[in-house]
């Protein structure tokens, strides 16, 4: 640069008014680059405060695994059951293999929990008991509890008054009014066996008293109760009284009775004995030396006839109610429950349709009742009329027009 471009640029050089031009340019600049600067300054302190809480989550992440890797080298924990409680803080225990030991018990242990027949924990290596377990229960008990009711009500079911009196008496009743009995000083009664022809509507009872009661609904189908390893039966029992009393009041229905209760035969194979031990069992919580609470018990069964004697006595069913076959009257009175939401014709005449559904059962008259809109249905027509359900009894009723599924090659 020339001496004389220099002497230019220089403040002395310049004027008053270029001088103080200078000196504004020169403060607004340093001001933007101060200004810069303390953004700068505020990023990297945003950036130390992210980069210091990303090191506390990960101290605390590394904290954690570091406990969950000292948890998993812990030895292992042997599974006992206490056999008695003596003093000075021994405990008799049952180990998970069999023999039996007197150990200690750790102090931090609840003393009121520490009972003969409780599971515990046992150190591995001195067998001392270092902790309560729950008690152990098959989840497939906890799914036998109906959480959703059914929808039936008694008014869905059609000539069956009279069952339904004694059923509510039996089963609702002692539930809903105790003081009833004790007024007139009996029990209440204990179960009811709901027998008859396979169709009549003893399983559709049992769905009304689920919808109506408050208590606990448990159901079980019989043949669930068989398993094929020895005691898994029984123990399927136990747990499900254990249940019902924890829930009390409650109801046990136990549907198809006949496949865990049939006579006891002494030319029995090993699989019959099986279903005899969980029979013997389900007799003893039923009317055993324990007291039951309050549990009722609902079963139905196509086969009475098959039963055990010692299921059928006095203190397991008080009560046997038959379900008998739908009359003229009753049939009728089903065909209405089951058409009142249809779209029905003017001609439709019930009690002509019951004189001409002879034998039919009361699952019989929904399945005319149901395959009489199909046809309505098929047609494409409004509402069904008097010559439908007439096609539906002809298709449903009459033996030669129904399929044969052998013959068609569907079981061959």
């Amino acid at each position: 640069m020339s001496e004389a471009q220099e002497n230019q640029e220089s403040p002395i050089a310049m004027g008053n008014n270029d001088f103080s031009r200078y000196l504004m340019d020169r403060i607004k600049t340093l001001e933007e680059r101060n200004n810069l600067l303390r953004e700068q300054a505020n990023k990297v302190e945003m950036e130390k405060r992210f980069t210091e809480s990303q090191n506390l989550k990960y101290e605390r992440e590394l904290r954690q695994l570091k406990s969950e890797l000292e948890r998993l080298k812990m030895p292992p924990l042997v599974v006992g059951t206490v056999v008695d409680v003596l003093e000075n803080g021994k405990v008799i225990i049952r180990s998970s293999t069999g023999p039996q030991f007197v150990v200690g018990a750790a102090q931090f242990i609840n003393s009121s929990e520490l009972i003969p027949g409780a599971a515990v924990s046992l150190n591995y290596q001195t067998l001392a008991v270092v902790g309560i377990l729950p008690s152990s229960r098959d989840p497939f008990i906890h799914g036998m509890e109906v959480i959703e009711s059914p929808t039936v009500t008694y008014s869905d079911i059609g000539g069956l008054d009279e069952q339904i009196r004694e059923l509510r008496e039996t089963v609702e009743l002692p539930l809903t009014k105790p003081e009833v009995f004790e007024r007139i000083g009996i029990e209440p009664p204990k179960g009811v066996l709901l027998y008859g022809a396979p169709g009549t509507g003893k399983t559709l009872l049992a769905k009304a008293v689920a919808s109506q009661t408050k208590a606990t609904f448990i159901r079980i189908v019989g043949s669930e109760l068989v398993q094929k390893y020895i005691g898994e039966g029984a123990r399927l029992v136990r747990d499900l009284f254990k249940m019902a009393k924890e829930k009390s009041p409650s109801i046990i229905f136990i549907d198809e009775l006949d496949s865990i209760g049939a006579k006891r035969l002494e030319s029995a194979t090993s699989g019959d004995r099986e279903v005899q031990r969980t029979l013997m069992q389900l007799l003893s919580e039923m009317d055993g030396f324990n007291p039951r609470g309050n549990v009722r018990i609902i079963a139905a069964t196509n086969r009475p006839d098959i039963l055990d004697s010692a299921l059928l006595r006095p203190g397991r069913f008080d009560r046997f109610i038959s379900i008998p076959m739908p009359s003229k009257e009753t049939k009728a009175v089903i065909l209405r429950i089951h058409s009142r939401r249809m779209k029905l014709s003017e001609n439709v005449d019930f009690d002509e349709l019951a004189s001409i559904t002879e034998g039919a059962n009361g699952s019989d008259l929904k399945a005319i009742a149901m395959e009489a809109g199909m046809f309505a249905v098929r047609e494409e027509r409004c509402n069904v009329g008097m010559e439908d359900f007439r096609n539906a009894i002809k298709k449903l009723m009459i033996p030669t027009t129904k399929p044969n599924l052998y013959s068609e090659g569907m079981f061959a």
